[in-house]
C-alpha cells in the first residue's frame, strides 16, 4: 500500500480535495461519509462497460456497506458515449431511480465517463453533487477543474457547463489493468502540465518514462500528484477559463480536430493531443520560441510511447475545417496555446491561418 497523497483545489466555498492512493475504491463509502453525502437520497453511479466488470462491484459493496442507496447506469466505452442520446438515457435513469436535490452522481471511469456524468450532475435539477472516481491516467486531467460536457457531431465538448466535484477519489490500483495504449495516452496530459508550467517536472517525466509506462506505483503516484497540483493551481487562479486556464489547452486545438476527423476512435484523445503539442511547438518556434523546442517536445512525447506524426491519410482540409468549429476559434482569428520554452506557454489570439495550415502539413513529416 502506498501512502494517500492529497491535493487541494482552492476555490473558496467550492474547494475540494483530490485523494490519490491504492485501494481507495474499497474505502469509498467512508470517504463519502466524511464529505457528508446523503444516505437518504440515492446515489447514481455512471460507469462504462470496460470499467464495470472489474470495479463496479467493489464500489457498490463499499457504498452499500456504509448505508448508501445506489442506482447504476452503464454506458458504452469510448468517446461516442459523450452524446445527447446517452445523456438523455442517463437522465431517464436518474429520474426513474428517484434522485433528488440531495442526491449525487458518481463518475467511475475515464475522462468520457467523468465528462458525461459531470454534465448530468450539473444539469439534473439545475445541479446536484458530484464525485469523480477516475480509473485512467488520462482522467487525472479531466477529473480536476469542473469542466464537464458532451460532444456534438460537429465539435467536441461544445455542450457543457462548469460543475466542480465534491472530491476526487483516485485509486491507483485501477491503473494496473489499463491497456498499454491507454496508459501511454494518459501520459500525454501528464507531461503537458510540465510543458506549460513546470520545466523540472517535464524533464522528470522524460527521465522516468519507463517507470511511468510500466505503471510503477511510486512514480505514477508522484506524477499524478504533480500533474493534479499544477492543474489545481491554474484552476484556482482562473476557474472559468477567462484567461490563464486556457493554457491547459496546449495541443488541444489541433488535437480535437484530429479526433473529429479520425472519427473518435482511430486516434484516441491523448495520442491526438500529443500530435497537437508537436504542432504547437512548431508554431512556437515559428514565432520565436527557444531553439530546439520542437525536438525536445518530440523527444519527451516519444519517450512516453506517444505518436508525434499525423497519419498521412488524414485530410489537412478537413482538419482545418474542424478547427473552425472549435470554441477557441473566435472572430476570424485562431487562438493557440503557444509554448515559449519547456515549462512556459502563452495564449496567442492572433495566430495566422496560413501558419497553422503549414504546421498541420508539417505534422505529416518527421522534421
Amino acid at each position: 500500500m502506498t501512502d494517500i497523497r492529497t491535493v487541494d483545489v482552492q476555490l473558496g466555498e467550492r474547494s475540494y480535495p483530490i485523494y490519490i492512493g491504492e485501494g481507495l475504491l474499497q474505502q469509498a463509502g467512508s470517504y463519502l461519509e466524511k464529505h457528508q453525502l446523503s444516505k437518504q437520497s440515492p446515489l447514481l453511479i455512471v460507469t462504462d462497460e470496460k470499467v464495470a466488470d472489474p470495479y463496479l462491484g467493489i464500489l457498490e459493496q463499499s457504498l452499500t456497506a456504509s448505508g448508501f442507496k445506489v442506482v447504476t447506469a452503464i454506458v458504452g466505452s469510448g468517446e461516442t458515449s459523450k452524446s445527447l442520446s446517452v445523456f438523455e438515457a442517463i437522465m431517464t435513469k436518474a429520474i426513474e431511480g428517484g434522485l433528488d436535490r440531495k442526491s449525487a452522481v458518481i463518475a467511475l471511469g475515464g475522462g468520457v465517463v467523468g465528462d458525461l456524468a459531470g454534465f448530468v450532475a450539473g444539469t439534473y435539477m439545475r445541479g446536484i453533487r458530484f464525485v469523480q472516481m477516475p480509473t485512467t491516467v488520462l482522467a487525472h486531467d479531466s477529473s480536476v477543474g469542473g469542466k464537464v460536457g458532451i460532444n456534438h457531431p460537429l465539435a467536441k465538448n461544445m455542450i457543457g457547463v462548469f460543475h466542480q466535484p465534491e472530491l476526487v477519489l483516485y485509486d491507483l490500483s485501477a491503473l494496473k489493468t489499463l491497456p498499454v495504449r491507454e496508459v501511454y495516452a494518459g501520459l500525454a496530459e501528464m507531461v503537458k502540465h510540465g510543458l506549460i508550467w513546470d520545466r523540472e517536472f517535464a524533464y522528470w517525466c522524460l527521465e522516468h518514462a519507463d517507470e511511468l509506462k510500466s505503471v510503477d506505483i511510486q512514480a505514477m503516484g508522484y506524477g499524478l500528484e504533480k500533474g493534479c497540483s499544477i492543474k489545481a493551481a491554474i484552476v484556482s487562479k482562473d476557474e472559468r477559463e477567462n484567461d490563464l486556464r486556457a493554457i491547459l489547452n496546449l495541443g488541444h486545438t489541433i488535437g480535437h480536430a484530429i479526433e473529429a476527423v479520425a472519427g473518435y476512435g482511430e486516434i484516441i484523445h491523448g495520442e491526438a493531443i500529443s500530435i497537437g503539442m508537436v504542432g504547437s511547438a512548431l508554431i512556437g518556434e515559428a514565432l520565436g520560441a527557444e531553439p530546439g523546442l520542437v525536438d525536445t517536445t518530440r523527444e519527451m512525447l516519444q519517450s512516453l510511447g506517444l505518436p508525434t506524426i499525423l497519419p498521412e491519410h488524414l485530410s489537412v482540409d478537413r482538419i482545418m475545417s474542424a478547427m473552425m468549429h472549435d470554441k477557441k476559434f473566435q472572430e476570424g482569428q485562431m487562438t493557440f496555446v503557444v509554448p515559449l520554452e519547456i515549462g512556459k506557454a502563452e495564449i496567442n489570439r492572433n495566430v495566422d491561418y496560413d501558419l497553422v495550415r503549414r504546421t498541420v502539413e508539417l505534422l505529416k513529416k518527421e522534421v
